[in-house]
């Protein structure tokens, strides 16, 4: 009799270990690192950067928008339909400037996301996503990078990385630790 009460303790033990690193790793969080590369152009502006997540049924979740918020009477807001595909996909409807979301534009260099991402995704489904970064630049170009990803995060798989041919360069989405 003992040593099934063992065994029971045992086994309640193994669970509450195999439960907790399993919560561990859904709790993973992320972290999106943008690099906007140093263009040679005789007219550089800075870009306008858009971040979202889309589901498999292409609904898309805002995480965040870079744009000239300063621009006198908010003249800023009239160029944020060049990010095309991001203004279809929910930009348009958008009042902003959006607190938590909008901040302004920023030059050549290497940018994180990870508090406005982790807090879209704690309220997103176990699922498929992609998560799209759009660029683009007055007297320049627009682009569009896309990193597939699945829900609840793990270490597994990541880093997810791709990289942009002009106006964006190595985009990255990581979990906390790598």
């Amino acid at each position: 009799m003992m040593s099934s009460w063992k065994n029971i303790a045992m086994l309640g033990t193994a669970v509450t270990l195999w439960l907790s690193s399993n919560t561990a790793m859904a709790n993973e969080e992320a972290v999106l690192s943008i690099d906007l590369p140093t263009l040679d152009v005789a007219e550089y502006h800075k870009p306008y950067v858009a971040v979202w997540v889309e589901d498999a049924k292409r609904k898309a979740t805002q995480i965040a928008v870079w744009y000239d918020v300063d621009k006198r009477e908010q003249k800023g807001k009239e160029w944020l339909k060049d990010l095309r595909q991001w203004w279809r996909r929910g930009g348009r409807s958008l009042d902003l400037p959006y607190d938590g979301l909008t901040s302004a534009t920023k030059g050549p260099g290497q940018y994180t996301i990870d508090t406005q991402l982790n807090t879209a995704l704690k309220n997103m489904p176990a699922g498929e996503y992609t998560l799209r970064v759009e660029v683009s630049r007055e007297v320049g170009g627009r682009e569009v990078v896309s990193l597939p990803f699945a829900l609840p995060l793990s270490k597994n798989g990541f880093p997810i990385e791709a990289k942009g041919t002009s106006e964006v360069g190595r985009v990255a989405l990581t979990t906390h630790g790598e």
